[in-house]
């Protein structure tokens, strides 16, 4: 039997190039594994552009990136205007992209268009859903006019920011509040205050990564718990994960970008997570509601928050949830009775049933005959 050609994509231009290598280096090994395809790799530079394969080969080992940069860059017609996407015509054709670009560019739905510019089938949702849910903002309006629960908030700019002082966030939200750029991922740009210095401090954070800020009130007493989901029109939803750091019940610590990718040692990890009955059904249950309410396809995991009295609260969905050693998600459906193998393969399933199903959609317009303009007085 032929096998099916993969084209794997990596890295991208956002603060989480490093992580998408690592998660790329799992994937790869495990469609690998599987014995049923051949796969292509592309390493997207933190310049945006596409490498070549054999120099994405050595990115993906790990080699030290700027000089296999350097060296691609050099003998690039930066004047084309598909300079950036014209390492693609090296690999001949493939059946299937598979991207595994986390934050800008993967999670924001640019990759996506570029896939349906090229007709061709991809893992993971459509435009639209990365792009509403890469959006924090957006995302939250959803959920909310959805009634799937979520932490109050208010959207700021840089001009409405002058109105909210820290005794108005107070009296709105209590005294511990979270300040998130709107479009990033794995906890960059993101603040926890509890004072009007660091609530000035937080915005300030905040807006380097976007021109819209969310103002979230804080969860008391939290347990982190995520979810995976995978799957197309009739998704399935992993165990439920369970983390918590240290002094995280006191409100001072939380699971941010150090905890996730860089060193977890200090974290508590339960799967599954030890809840009520009545408790994971609600979680799981919320979990595809939001998966379905944000048009997602393929995989996500949501994230949520369980307050003092065992209440959920969905913080946000990760559209392409890392899939390091470190990662949660990757346990998640280990614990489900998923391995590694099998979990790519029912993704990159899901792609080719999502591509034909979309084929069989009608575009035809109508062809307009002689204009005929009516009469301005």
């Amino acid at each position: 039997m032929t096998k099916k050609h993969v084209a794997l994509l990596f890295g991208g231009n956002s603060s989480e190039h490093d992580v998408s290598k690592r998660s790329a280096q799992n994937y790869y090994q495990a469609i690998e594994a599987s014995g049923k395809y051949d796969i292509t790799v592309f390493a997207i530079a933190q310049n945006g552009y596409f490498l070549d394969p054999e120099s994405s080969k050595r990115v993906l080992a790990l080699e030290d990136e700027q000089p296999i940069v350097d060296a691609f860059m050099a003998k690039v017609d930066t004047k084309d205007p598909l300079a950036r996407i014209s390492a693609l015509r090296e690999a001949g054709d493939f059946d299937i992209f598979f991207p595994v670009v986390h934050g800008n560019l993967g999670e924001d739905g640019t990759l996506q268009g570029l896939f349906r510019l090229l007709n061709k089938p991809f893992v993971g949702a459509p435009l639209r859903g990365h792009a509403v849910s890469f959006d924090k903002a957006m995302t939250k309006e959803l959920l909310t006019v959805n009634n799937i629960r979520n932490t109050n908030y208010v959207v700021l700019d840089e001009k409405t920011a002058q109105d909210w002082t820290w005794d108005k966030v107070v009296a709105t939200f209590g005294d511990v509040v979270f300040v998130k750029a709107a479009n990033q991922g794995s906890s960059v740009g993101i603040s926890r205050a509890t004072t009007a210095e660091e609530f000035a401090a937080a915005l300030d954070d905040s807006f380097q990564y976007d021109y819209k800020v969310l103002v979230e009130q804080a969860v008391k007493g939290p347990r982190e718990l995520e979810v995976g989901v995978i799957g197309n029109d009739e998704p399935l939803v992993s165990e439920i994960g369970a983390h918590a750091v240290p002094n995280q019940g006191d409100g001072d610590g939380w699971y941010d970008y150090n905890n996730k990718f860089v060193d977890n040692s200090a974290v508590e990890f339960e799967i599954p997570a030890k809840l009520p009955e009545a408790v994971t059904q609600e979680v799981k249950d919320m979990a595809l509601k939001a998966y379905k309410v944000l048009n997602l396809r393929g995989e996500a995991r949501m994230d949520f928050l369980l307050d003092e009295n065992d209440v959920p609260y969905l913080g946000e969905p990760n559209t392409l949830p890392g899939f390091t050693n470190m990662s949660l998600f990757k346990r998640l459906w280990d614990y489900s009775d998923i391995d590694n193998v099998a979990l790519v393969e029912k993704m990159i399933a899901y792609g080719f049933e999502e591509f034909e199903k979309n084929a069989k959609l009608s575009y035809q317009f109508v062809t307009l005959g002689e204009e005929k303009i009516g009469k301005f007085n």
